[in-house]
């Protein structure tokens, strides 16, 4: 058993090393884990606790400080993952004699149902676009791309031209951790694909680029860029909620759902590891359904 007085911020550097070296988590979730985490180590150093005095009390007192902070659900779900996995990781390395998060609720009972666009505000925003420009034409063929295959945007940014088989209809896209799966393409989005590389691309003023969209530097876009390219045409479609590029992945499935397809191929289709993440949409169609019967049904 290692001292209790030992330095949580040590702890802190052995956990996210064990996340990226034994786990193999990407980057950005280590990242995030690593500032909810050190958010907790802050409290306790507020309140002038040692690893001895971190019980189940502490871990909830400081749970609920954040979610009245104004904490949002999908936030606060990743931080009481991250608290479980941390406080897992100090008992089974002598930190912690107990796990004080043993009884914590389960992340996913916190989760909100995602935010997505009707089919009609879809096709607002792709209208939006100016395809008789070359830039309009690029924009066009990268919202049609990320709604017509559910992608996250940096699946997007980080295509490459031959990802993309616009005979068959379908593109090969690497997700978390580097996965590899194939997702079919509707004729619409093959067909602003295949213009923008046809009209568009072959005219970038840089050298060539490994990357399928390109900006009028020639240069691949980031995640940021793309995400103030897309609050742009939000706003030229008259949408009025923040349209993220996440929200036209939720869209893409809600819609999916609701015409029928099954709950196994939109997980393949999104990428997710485990189907519970999926059966989220199944909840946000349900719900659908009871504003309209609400609405509509004279006995509601």
């Amino acid at each position: 058993m290692k001292s209790p007085s030992s330095s949580p911020e040590a702890a802190l550097r052995l956990f996210l090393e064990y996340l990226a070296v034994e786990k193999g988590l990407a980057q950005n979730t280590i990242l995030s884990y690593s500032r909810d985490l050190k958010k907790f180590l802050a409290f306790l150093g507020r309140n002038k606790l040692t690893w001895a005095g971190v019980g189940e009390e502490t871990v909830v007192r400081f749970v609920h400080g954040e979610s009245r902070a104004g904490l949002s659900a999908r936030s606060m779900a990743r931080l009481i993952s991250a608290l479980r996995s941390f406080s897992r990781f100090l008992v089974l390395s002598g930190f912690l004699k107990k796990d004080p998060t043993a009884q914590l609720t389960s992340p996913s009972t916190w989760l909100s149902l995602p935010k997505f666009l009707t089919v009609r505000e879809v096709e607002a925003l792709l209208g939006a676009t100016d395809e008789k420009s070359p830039q309009g034409l690029r924009d066009r063929a990268m919202l049609e791309v990320l709604y017509g295959a559910g992608l996250r945007v940096s699946e997007l940014v980080s295509l490459k031209p031959e990802d993309v088989n616009l005979d068959e209809g379908f593109l090969i896209c690497r997700g978390k951790g580097g996965k590899e799966r194939i997702v079919p393409l509707g004729r619409a989005a093959c067909g602003f694909v295949g213009r923008y590389l046809r009209e568009v691309r072959p005219r970038s003023e840089a050298g060539p680029s490994p990357f399928l969209f390109l900006t009028r530097r020639g240069r691949g876009f980031t995640r940021q860029g793309f995400w103030k390219l897309l609050k742009q045409y939000s706003g030229k479609a008259g949408l009025a909620a923040m349209i993220s590029p996440h929200v036209l992945r939720h869209s893409f499935a809600t819609h999916l759902l609701e015409r029928g397809a099954d709950l196994r191929s939109v997980q393949l289709m999104l990428g997710h590891s485990q189907i519970t993440t999926t059966q989220i949409y199944t909840h946000v169609s349900r719900e659908r359904l009871r504003r309209v019967y609400d609405q509509f049904h004279p006995r509601a």
